[in-house]
Formats: structure tokens, sequence, C-alpha cells
């Protein structure tokens, strides 16, 4: 695998704050696939404009009262040639976690439109049988495929969920179409869905509960963010989270559950938007944070 220098990388550090690649405990997978948008475009420029963004991100989080992330240290891999075929891009994604995972390090992949999930996911079900997800998005993805993709972003969880995942979290959700709602009754002790219209109830213990003791993998759609924070990405939705209330279900899921890899997906950046670049830089360190200070500690 070919990593980025890591001025270049993730959270742009000099060669005095970074660790050889070999001890690096975090693997950035910049994976900028967009071949089924169906609104906004843009997903292709997203992990360049997260990792330029992560080069202002505070290092010091005053929640770990330090560096955290000189308790796990991080390699940036290099921007990948990526098929225009999604299913031989999903492959070739599923590969490079593979070899990540292999290596005992945690893979965050920088998207790219939510379908990539699909292939990402797939080391993980191999390794980890008791495995659940933990999704933050507006839309459930629960469609059996969209506009004659398989694989759309509008199907990134029905196709996790094709494999036999007995557990799924989403939170946030409050754009579903009459053909996902038979899919989720009638997998209704397989998926968990908070609706954004009840947060004000929320009690982030109670959501993950159905991970606890469990690997989780994180699976983060941008627009899952109220569109006022959010409005670079295809479809951005009114209604939807603020970071307070993320970051606590995150804390939440890092406590009581073991969060083994992640992705942050559907950035779709403008130049005048630049805010939108730092929110999803600061939300990749904050789970890597959580994932992986925490547990160093």
């Amino acid at each position: 695998m070919k990593y980025l220098p890591a001025s270049e990388g993730f959270l742009g550090l000099d060669s005095g704050d970074s660790v050889p690649v070999s001890e690096a405990e975090a693997v950035i997978v910049p994976f900028g696939l967009e071949a089924s948008v169906s609104y906004g475009g843009g997903t292709a420029l997203g992990p360049r404009a997260i990792l330029q963004a992560s080069h202002q991100v505070e290092l010091f989080d005053e929640e770990f009262w330090k560096e955290a992330y000189r308790d796990y240290g991080v390699a940036t891999l290099d921007y990948p040639e990526i098929s225009s075929y999604i299913p031989d891009a999903l492959e070739q994604l599923a590969g490079t976690i593979n070899l990540v995972l292999e290596q005992k390090k945690f893979p965050l992949v920088l998207g790219g439109e939510h379908s990539l999930t699909a292939g990402s996911i797939r080391p993980f079900v191999e390794r980890f049988p008791d495995l659940a997800i933990l999704h933050f998005d507006a839309h459930a993805d629960l469609r059996d495929g969209y506009e004659g993709e398989h694989f759309s972003h509008a199907a990134a969880l029905r196709r996790v969920m094709d494999h036999p995942i007995d557990t799924l979290v989403s939170v946030g959700i409050r754009n579903i179409s009459a053909g996902e709602i038979g899919f989720l009754e009638s997998n209704s002790n397989r998926i968990h869905v908070h609706w954004a219209k009840d947060r004000k109830h929320w009690d982030p213990l109670a959501i993950v509960e159905p991970l606890r003791d469990r690997p989780v993998y994180l699976t983060f759609d941008l627009d899952g963010f109220d569109s006022s924070l959010m409005s670079a990405t295809g479809t951005p939705e009114p209604g939807g989270l603020y970071w307070d209330e993320a970051i606590a279900i995150i804390r939440a899921a890092s406590e009581a559950a073991t969060i083994v890899g992640a992705d942050v997906v559907e950035l779709a950046p403008r130049p005048e938007l630049h805010a939108c670049d730092f929110l999803a830089a600061k939300l990749c360190y904050k789970i890597l944070n959580f994932a992986l200070s925490a547990r160093n500690a």
C-alpha cells in the first residue's frame, strides 16, 4: 500500500509529530467513489477536502485533555485510481480494508458516496461474527437498488444487511420511501431506527444498548447533520442532527462497545462552504479519538 507523506495526510503532521507507518494504529483510506449520485454531485472530491481541512483541526482534544492522536498514530493512504464500475470499485475497497485489518490497524474510509460501505464492510463481516452497525444518516438507505443500480448510495444499508448482521442502529433518519417500509418492518428484529423527529427525547445510552459488548462498524453519512450545518452534501436535509447530539451517541457507543472501523461519506465540497469540510475533518478526528485514544488510555 502506498502512503502519503505525513504532512499531506490526515492532520498534516510534521516529521517530529508523526510516527512511522508501521507504528500507526489508524489508517485513513481516501476513496472518492462517485458513480451513482442522484442529486448534487461532487463526492469524488470529498476525501481531498477532508484531508486538507484536517490540517486546521486543533490536535488538543479538551475531552481527553491531550493531543489524542499521539495515543495511536495516524497514517494516510495515497489517493487510489477508482473503477467507475461500482462492483469493481467495491471489490477494490474491500481488498484495501482487508490489508489494513490484516495489519491489525483501524481503517477510517473517507468518501465518496455511501455506496462504498457495501465494499468496506466485507472484511469486517468475515472477521467479526457478532458485528453490529451504527449508522448516522438522513436516509434509511434500505432500497433494493435505485435507478437501476443494485449498489446505489440509496441502497447502502440494504447491501450491508444482505450479510448475516443481526443489529443495525440507524440514527437521524428523516427520509424513507414507501418501498423501504416492507423491508424495515420485516426486519424489525434487526433494524433499530431512531427518527430525527424524536431527537429531543433521545437517550444516547438507550440508543447504543443493542451494540453493547460487540464490535461495531460506524458509518456516518454527513447528510445526517442538519442542513444548516452540512449543506455541502448531495441531499442536504432539514431537521437533522447537531454536533453535540451526534458526538454524544458516538461517545456512548465507544463506552458500550468496541468501534473497529468507520467511514465518513457524502461530503460534496463547495469552495464557499469550507466550514463543511472542517466539520467532516473534526468528526473524523473525534471518531478516531473515541475508538482508539479511549481504548489506549
